[in-house]
């Protein structure tokens, strides 16, 4: 026998008895986005290296240690996206979506990292990310965090998240508390462990997001990057927080907060859960108004965010908090030879004449009983049965799967009203 090929470790199969909470949340998604005004876009998962060592930083441990890179058949350097929002700036650049425009945009799909597998964090995950072009008020940042909130009430998660907020100010702001926190770290540099040394040099503000226990209150006594904020940021971040405020939404001012990626300026925001243990964040964003041009384009502010697609539907599974729809409405099976046909015929008849309705017809014959088993098994309403005397007669006997009612028999016309009614509810 063949030795058995299985899957790639951290790039995992989803099931058919999973992707109905797959499906559930991609359509709440879809709904909310559109609801307010955002179009989706499409890009190719396949980038040019550039591209990510450019906008993430070449020292960051994205590009040093987690991308998939190849060499193709031309010798270009080909990467897997880690990320979508350089990708998506590449696409604004290129088809010309950007320059003095303003672009509300989003985007779902596959991502890739060569990390260590664990429950919540895997080698290829799923985004969804969201990203606008053109507007640098606090008013658009303020959106994207309500947009969100919006989502977790949706899902019914709003009270397993907390909502962490901090700013990273300007340039010259962060480069100037970037040197007093190298100064401060290199005086404790016995208590940093491996990672927090190797981040001295490259990115010393990755270090705030230690979750070393034995680093911890050496950190707590670090310079905080508010006493570094220009005026500017600091007004930005007031008016941010005063239309969270007034929508009611709660949020901690969390002055160790930073994103990973070198392209942040100002607002980062992230949704984090104790729901899932160690992968804590569910969704993180914030501003990158100098990214545009750091890609090719011309200045244009922008923020965004993403969110990990697997997190989220993990924790709808653990806790539970939707019911999913049904699968099948009405299984459909021949209790005679001579009723297969027809009853194949009755099966494309409904489908045209009722829209929305979920219809399943049973394949591969079998004794009756065996078919009602799998018609009960689909999760069906109804099972729909074709014998001798119903074809004769154009009539169906409907038996009622989930309900303490006696089955009957109906004219196909009738039949029609019935499950007109199913779907409406």
């Amino acid at each position: 026998m063949a030795k058995q090929i299985q899957a790639i470790r951290g790039m995992n199969d989803i099931l058919p008895e999973q992707t109905g909470r797959w499906q559930y949340f991609e359509a709440v998604i879809r709904d909310l986005l559109a609801s307010y005004g955002y179009s989706e876009i499409r890009m190719p998962i396949v980038e040019q290296t550039d591209l990510f060592k450019r906008s993430i930083g070449e020292v960051t441990d994205i590009v040093e240690k987690e991308m998939y890179t190849f060499d193709d058949r031309n010798g270009d350097s080909l990467t897997l996206r880690p990320e979508g929002t350089a990708s998506c700036v590449r696409a604004g650049n290129e088809h010309g979506l950007l320059y003095n425009q303003t672009r509300r945009m989003w985007y779902m799909g596959p991502m890739f990292r060569h990390e260590r597998p664990q429950k919540g964090r895997y080698r290829q995950f799923h985004q969804v990310g969201v990203e606008t072009f053109g507007l640098q008020g606090p008013d658009i940042d303020a959106e994207l965090i309500l947009m969100t909130a919006r989502l977790w009430k949706k899902l019914g998660l709003s009270q397993f998240l907390t909502l962490e907020l901090n700013s990273l100010a300007s340039n010259a702001a962060r480069a100037a508390y970037r040197e007093a926190l190298t100064a401060y770290l290199r005086e404790h540099s016995a208590v940093l462990d491996e990672d927090s040394v190797r981040r001295l040099d490259s990115n010393p503000l990755r270090i705030l997001d230690s979750k070393n226990p034995a680093m911890a209150e050496m950190l707590a006594q670090a310079p905080k990057l508010s006493e570094y904020w220009d005026e500017e940021s600091r007004v930005h971040f007031a008016e941010l927080c005063a239309r969270l405020d007034a929508a009611g939404i709660s949020y901690v001012h969390n002055e160790r907060l930073v994103r990973g990626l070198d392209y942040y300026n100002r607002t980062v925001f992230e949704w984090v859960t104790e729901s899932l243990g160690a992968q804590g964040t569910v969704c993180a964003g914030g501003r990158y108004d100098g990214l545009v041009e750091q890609l090719g384009g011309k200045a244009t502010p922008a923020v965004g965010f993403a969110m990990g697609v697997e997190r989220l539907v993990l924790m709808l599974e653990q806790l539970d908090q939707q019911s999913l729809p049904r699968e099948v409405d009405v299984y459909i099976l021949a209790a005679t030879q001579d009723a297969e046909i027809p009853a194949q015929q009755l099966a494309e008849q409904i489908r045209d004449q009722v829209t929305g309705l979920r219809v399943m017809l049973h394949c591969g014959g079998g004794k009756f009983a065996k078919q009602m088993k799998k018609a009960d098994q689909s999760g069906a309403e109804l099972a729909l049965i074709l014998g001798t005397d119903e074809v004769q007669n154009e009539q169906v006997t409907i038996k009622y799967l989930r309900q303490e009612k006696a089955q009957e028999t109906l004219t196909y016309a009738a039949l029609t009203e019935v499950l007109g009614a199913l779907v409406a509810k």
